[in-house]
């Protein structure tokens, strides 16, 4: 798809691991479309996690009590964010489809891409009220979960020790266990990923509530 745009936003330490090697495909195949392959490589940023006042080059609607979602919004109004933040949110307004690629950590993203989600995707930006979920902001961009896991396929099944993982998480695309898989199942694992993209701009989103999710 010549001329999409692509934002992938990567939370990994080593560029060496499986994740590294994730994103990497990812940025090869799309290229190859003509998109255009923005990344946003948190750790190498040395990405600020932390929601705080810092976040407001302005003055606080109210400097008596801080309230981070209120300030963020009033601040986003009056662009008085912090430069980190609006270059992401930039990022994110030009992008045809945003990618995560990261590893599971406690059930969750990394600290580092939970912080990106907590100070750029702020009210007024990616959502007000009323107006979030499928009314959202961004509800015409395309989003894309890749996520490698510790423990094996097995172990988040419905009989698994970490239970059915779509329970706590709607997955788009997971790679279980890479280290402790072989090489060659690796290297099956990244052929999946490049075959999914190559026909990613063809997929159906998913529903933010979909009911079949809760049944059974």
């Amino acid at each position: 798809m010549a001329g999409k745009k692509v934002l992938l936003v990567y939370a990994h330490q080593e560029p060496k691991s499986f994740n590294g090697s994730m994103k990497q495909v990812a940025v090869e195949e799309l290229s190859k479309q003509g998109c255009t392959v923005t990344v946003s490589d948190l750790y190498t940023m040395n990405f600020e996690p932390r929601a705080t006042r810092n976040d407001v080059t302005g003055a606080l609607s109210n400097p008596e009590v801080f309230k981070y979602g209120i300030e963020a919004y009033e601040a986003y109004k009056k662009k008085a964010l912090t430069s980190d933040i609006l270059e992401e949110q930039r990022k994110v307004q030009e992008a045809d489809l945003v990618i995560f690629q990261f590893p599971l950590y406690w059930f969750s993203v990394p600290a580092i891409l939970k912080g990106w989600m907590d100070r750029v995707l702020c009210q007024g930006f990616a959502f007000d009220v009323p107006g979030f979920y499928d009314s959202g902001f961004l509800k015409d961009k395309l989003a894309l979960l890749s996520f490698t896991t510790g423990g094996t396929a097995e172990m988040y099944t419905k009989a698994g020790v970490n239970g059915d993982f779509r329970y706590f998480l709607w997955p788009l695309q997971i790679s279980f266990g890479p280290e402790v898989s072989s090489e060659e199942q690796r290297k099956v694992m990244l052929a999946s990923w490049v075959q999914r993209l190559k026909s990613i701009w063809k997929e159906e989103p998913i529903h933010c509530t979909p009911s079949w999710y809760f049944q059974g």
